[in-house]
């Protein structure tokens, strides 16, 4: 059985998934041997996971000749730097979404979600992004682009019926919304990239872009995407303190709330939707409209379990899903959260590709569009206008 080794950075929400996903994997061997993080809860971390070393350094990954792969569960300004520097040292690297954004540059005004027009900030992602490409490419190495959707069971299956049929696909509604980020960082620009467009809505642009690319090599076709519009907004800039109960969302210089709309080449659309506004739970949901059916994926909410509780008290120990406010009432608990949104499938992909050498689902191509995308949007948002991209 080949065996693959597994240097992790990061030692959050994201990486509790991906360790879940690593003790599910079969056919391949997986040690992760060492966790670097620069918080005191990376301790805790590699003994609930039974991780052998840790370190507050992510280098010295760079230097241990005996690690294969590097996980990156890190904030997205870290990514470039990070992808760069692993992939020059000889590791294949996994990579957290968003790929990558815009987090500012020296000389700046603040704040700079503001005071920095999009179309600059497109030039210079594209300008980064490019120079990341390269990198990768000249390394050799594998770059597995850690987009969940793309592996979500629902998707999947999309994906396998499109196939199939061969049908052309006419629309796509995709939406990622809560109740808003817990993190501070969450509401500044130069931390996040953006606000809920591209901290959840790189998920649905993800899905509805690899989608259309499975219609195209099934129909022996070359789709791009034509040209981008765009809103977004921060609605909760009209609450007082007291209306902001159960919504957690504080931006500051990101937007609360956007709508991205893609034309694609051979004009058929698609429509993203992303809030921090939303209560109730996640709502992670991909419709695909196409010439012989309708096709939905429910990742969350969907009814594989309902509940109706009554006692807050007693549900104290029992995990329902992510953001609700409560426990009580009529609730859709969502079961196996890792294998209902792709991360159980993600990694067992990403596993098999560094042991017998093929190329991801989802990889560098899908995690470079996805960005190029997005911040066409943003610009397409900020002048008000249509953005056609080459």
């Amino acid at each position: 059985m080949k065996k693959v080794r597994v240097g992790l950075i990061g030692s959050g929400f994201v990486a509790e998934l991906h360790m879940h996903a690593y003790r599910r994997v079969y056919s391949v061997d997986v040690d992760v041997v060492s966790v670097v993080s620069r918080g005191d809860h990376v301790a805790d971390f590699a003994r609930k996971f039974g991780i052998p070393q840790t370190s507050r350094n992510w280098r010295d990954l760079l230097n241990d000749g005996t690690i294969d792969v590097i996980d990156l569960c890190t904030p997205p300004a870290l990514h470039a730097e990070m992808v760069v520097a692993c992939m020059h040292a000889g590791k294949h690297v996994i990579c957290e979404k968003p790929f990558t954004g815009y987090f500012g540059r020296p000389g700046d005004a603040t704040p700079i979600g503001r005071e920095v027009t999009k179309a600059l900030m497109f030039e210079r992602v594209m300008e980064e992004m490019e120079r990341t490409r390269t990198a990768i490419r000249a390394s050799g190495g594998l770059f597995l682009y850690a987009e969940d959707w793309v592996y979500a069971p629902a998707v999947t299956k999309i994906a396998e019926i499109v196939r199939e049929t061969r049908d052309k696909i006419l629309f796509m509604k995709a939406e990622e919304s809560h109740s808003g980020s817990h993190a501070p960082h969450a509401a500044e620009w130069e931390m996040t990239g953006g606000g809920a467009l591209i901290r959840q809505g790189c998920h649905p642009l993800s899905a509805c872009l690899y989608l259309k690319q499975v219609e195209a090599a099934a129909r022996g076709e070359n789709i791009r995407v034509a040209d981008v519009t765009c809103d977004v907004g921060n609605l909760t800039a009209a609450l007082g303190d007291d209306e902001r109960r159960y919504i957690q969302a504080r931006p500051n210089d990101v937007e609360d709330w956007g709508v991205l709309n893609m034309t694609f080449s051979d004009g058929t659309k698609a429509t993203i939707f992303a809030g921090d506004m939303i209560v109730g739970g996640v709502r992670n949901l991909v419709e695909t409209y196409t010439s012989g059916g309708a096709l939905f994926a429910n990742i969350a909410p969907n009814n594989h379990m309902l509940s109706y509780q009554t006692d807050e008290s007693k549900l104290k120990g029992v995990y329902i899903t992510e953001k609700v406010d409560r426990k009580t009432g009529w609730q859709f608990i969502c079961l196996e959260e890792e294998w209902t949104r792709g991360y159980i499938q993600e990694i067992q992909d990403f596993m098999e590709c560094v042991a017998f050498g093929r190329e991801p689902r989802s990889g560098l191509d899908l995690a470079f569009e996805a960005i190029r995308v997005q911040y066409a949007g943003y610009w397409a948002a900020d002048e008000g206008r249509r953005v056609v991209l080459g």
